[in-house]
């Protein structure tokens, strides 16, 4: 009867044992997690990459000349849809010279 109790004993203090392991192993997670979230953001992060590029890595700029795809203009010559930047927006979006609205990147031929 000795051998059972001793058999008993010895397979408890094993499961406490990987008890204990596991509650370490799930704190040391916990704590690399909150460490992370705990890491300061830049305040010019934002959800959309257009909103985070730097003035100097904009596509288009003031005063520069682009040129809006042919599929938006049927039958216009490159020179009647080349037209001039007048504002850039944080957003990435343009507005034209004598021509109304707000306009994308990808309304327009790429850079040569």
């Amino acid at each position: 009867m000795r051998k059972k109790r001793t058999k008993r004993r010895w397979s408890g203090a094993l499961a406490g044992l990987a008890g204990l392991a596991g509650l370490t192993a799930g704190a040391v997670g916990t704590a690399l997690l909150l460490r992370r979230g705990d890491e300061p953001k830049s305040k010019k992060d934002a959800v959309y990459p257009e909103y985070n590029r730097r003035a100097t890595d904009r596509w288009a700029r003031p005063g520069m000349e682009v040129t809006l795809r042919a599929e938006l203009m049927p039958g216009r010559s490159r020179s009647e849809r080349t037209f001039r930047v007048a504002e850039v927006m944080p957003s990435g979006r343009v507005t034209l010279e004598d021509f109304a609205g707000e306009h994308a990147e990808t309304e327009f031929e790429p850079i040569r």
